[in-house]
């Protein structure tokens, strides 16, 4: 037992010692715990983030203008009205959630289907295919906006009083033999005298209490025959609009569909190199202190040709990796590179050369390996947690997700699926490109010159 006992207080004492390895041990899973809780909500109530659409109007009737006002008075939507085609290229490349098309017309023919009786009109929605639940949270407060529009419209709109006259001329017009002719000249005219009766009621006195309450009790009988009426004539509400949603991804919508493998085969490869780097990291610290630099530094070999050749190799190692990696993903789970092919291997390259100067960065200000695997593993977590691999950026607060634009990895994860299932070209892939070989240069820099310094 003295033994047992003295080489437990031998491992604890050398733990403890670790000050600064202890501390991440500590404090990672404290932020990271935080984190997650404060994008879910956290202990109180917390305005979500915002879903980005925009709204294409080419229809000026009153039902329209009602949708669209309603739409933008919605907590959980951020609404800009947009030509059709800069909204359609916004969705295209991810800046948006969706876009929805209000057509012609659809004011007129939404109120008139709205008993059944007409073609119903078309919402055309263009979305983000890999937003499908966003998509249909949308589609529901959609439907909530057309309903109400339309049906206080057609109950109690100018609207509504000019298509009951009109549908009232066209019964009068109607072969007499038709059975459900006067069920529904007995609906739409129960109809018309309760707006008559509700117009003549909003400009009443207001004293007048006892009147009003007749005019009530007359608008609740009137609304009954017409549901009688409605329900006889198999007339009654129904839904005055359809959608039709389009996945906006580049190319032939039918050969390329979005493959949710895609992204998670970006995240996962960006995590995962991530963790190599950080591993070339500790293997230059393990390798100083065997005295194995003192070696090389001994010969005709400096400082900077063995870090550079350090970073080139894990980079390398890096690239082919991600190239493995998504050769396994194109032949195994029909991932597809439906963008530009030099774009997605200018995005694998700089994503390398990226991964190879965070490697260096990580040996540079580590002092000891076990510090610096703690510190560079959380720092690891932190960008691919930011990057959108793990959690979908749309679930993030507005000012985070504009934040994650300074993290590297929310760049190669970005460019990567501009070149894979969003099918983009060349020019999309140029900024994530640019972006990673600057955090490149920046991380090298860095490292060499704490290099010199220590």
């Amino acid at each position: 037992m003295t033994a047992l006992i003295a080489l437990i207080r031998k491992d604890l004492i050398l733990f403890l010692a670790d000050r600064r390895a202890l501390l991440l041990n500590l404090v990672m899973p404290i932020l990271l715990g935080a984190f997650f809780g404060f994008v879910t909500g956290g202990r109180e109530a917390k305005d979500a983030a915002k879903i980005e659409i925009a709204v294409i109007s080419q229809d000026d009737h009153v039902i329209s203008q009602k949708i669209v006002k309603g739409l933008k008075e919605e907590a959980t939507l951020s609404v800009k009205e947009l030509p059709l085609e800069e909204a359609k290229a916004l969705v295209l490349k991810g800046k948006l959630n969706m876009a929805v098309l209000i057509p012609e017309k659809f004011g007129d023919q939404a109120g008139g289907a709205l008993f059944g009786g007409k073609e119903k009109p078309e919402l055309l929605i263009f979305y983000d295919p890999s937003q499908t639940a966003v998509l249909a949270m949308v589609k529901g407060m959609l439907t909530q906006q057309v309903m109400q529009s339309v049906s206080a419209e057609m109950f109690g709109g100018k609207s509504g009083t000019k298509f009951i006259d009109q549908s009232l001329q066209e019964l009068g017009k109607m072969d007499e033999a038709n059975k459900n002719k006067g069920e529904l000249h007995d609906f739409l005219g129960s109809l018309k005298k309760f707006q008559l009766s509700q117009q003549k009621t909003e400009v009443a006195d207001t004293a007048a209490t006892a009147d009003s309450s007749s005019a009530l009790a007359a608008k609740s009988t009137d609304a009954a025959k017409s549901a009688n009426a409605a329900k006889a004539a198999n007339t009654g509400l129904s839904m005055p609009f359809v959608t039709k949603d389009q996945a906006m991804t580049a190319g032939d919508p039918v050969t390329n569909k979005y493959n949710g493998y895609a992204h998670s085969f970006a995240g996962m490869s960006v995590q995962f190199i991530l963790f190599m780097a950080i591993d070339a990291g500790i293997g230059i610290l393990l390798a100083r202190r065997l005295g194995l630099w003192s070696r090389l530094l001994a010969a005709p070999v400096g400082l900077n040709t063995v870090l550079i050749a350090r970073a080139l190799s894990c980079a390398l190692i890096a690239c082919g990796l991600m190239c493995f990696i998504f050769l396994v993903a194109v032949f195994v789970f029909n991932v597809h590179i439906a963008g530009s092919l030099p774009g997605f291997i200018g995005v694998v390259i700089s994503f390398s050369l990226m991964t190879a100067s965070f490697g260096l960065l990580i040996a540079a200000f580590g002092k000891t390996p076990e510090a610096a695997r703690g510190i560079s593993v959380f720092a690891t977590l932190i960008m691919v947690m930011l990057s959108g691999a793990w959690m979908p950026s749309f679930m993030f607060p507005q000012w985070l997700q504009s934040l994650t634009l300074i993290v590297p990895t929310r760049w190669a994860v970005d460019g990567l699926d501009a070149m894979t299932w969003r099918g983009l070209g060349l020019d999309a892939a140029l900024p994530a490109i640019g972006v990673q070989l600057a955090f490149a240069a920046v991380f090298g820099v860095i490292a060499l010159w704490r290099f010199r310094k220590n």
